[in-house]
This record gives C-alpha cells, structure tokens and sequence, in this order.
C-alpha cells in the first residue's frame, strides 16, 4: 500500500499499474482460499513470482512481434514487481544445492528427475527460477 501511495504522488502510472496488479491478484487468492485468511509469505512470493513471469513472457511475445512499444512497459512492470521479491540465488549457487540434493539422495539417470526437482523446488522457493533449476538438473543427471 505504501508502494502504491508513492506511485500516485510521484504519478508513476507504470508502477501504479503493476503494484495495483500484485494487489488484486493478492486479493483474489485471498478470497479464493475462503475466509479472510492471511496468505503466507510462501504464497504472496508465489503470486509475485506469477505475476513477474508473465510480464515477461508478455514482453517476450510483443519484441517477437516486433512490437518494442508493447514490450517496454511490461519489462518496467517485472522490474518494478521484482523489488519485492527476495534477492535471486546465482547459477553456481544453484548448481550447488542440486549436486548435494542429487549426492543425498542417489539419484542418477532422468528417471529421478522428478524426485530431484520436487526437493529442490520446494527448497528454492521464491529464490530461484524453475526454469533455470530444470535446466542445472537436467545438466548434472545426464
């Protein structure tokens, strides 16, 4: 809400429109859970994840198309959604977490991949991207 209220006096309409985003879809899963139940820090960081990756898969499609005019505002959007996140793990720190996870529970070969990636899914919640932990996991089970 503070976030929302420096937006409005400095008339930022890109950050108005993202932080109002993140606000309503906060609010829908609020509501969507039953009562007015507080979310957990786990679920608001999942709903802020969403809504990051679809501002960029947004962009993504309108630089495909050629459409720059439509894409800058969305990546300004990801930005400005992404200050509330946690600070995001490197590849090596990544690459670290999947070789001990891989080391603990013996898994060798693709078949394990969904073991691995369960574990390391919900350890690297919020901190790191699912893309990039399939890609280190794969790498390393091959």
């Amino acid at each position: 809400m503070t976030a929302i209220k420096t937006a409005m006096k400095a008339k930022d309409q890109t950050a108005l429109t993202a932080l109002r985003a993140v606000k309503s879809a906060i609010l829908l899963a609020k509501t969507e859970s039953g009562a007015s139940e507080e979310l957990t820090e786990e679920q608001e960081l999942k709903i802020l994840q969403k809504q990051v990756k679809q501002r960029k898969d947004s962009a993504a499609i309108f630089l495909e198309q050629g459409r720059e005019d439509l894409a800058t505002p969305e990546l300004e959007e990801a930005k400005i959604i992404s200050q509330f996140l946690p600070e995001a793990m490197s590849e090596e720190d990544i690459e670290k977490v999947v070789v001990s996870t891989i080391e603990k529970i013996g898994a060798n070969g693709m078949k394990d991949m969904g073991k691995v990636m369960g574990i390391i899914s919900k350890q690297l919640a919020g901190k790191a991207d699912g893309k990039t932990i399939s890609t280190i996991v794969k790498a390393k089970l091959l």
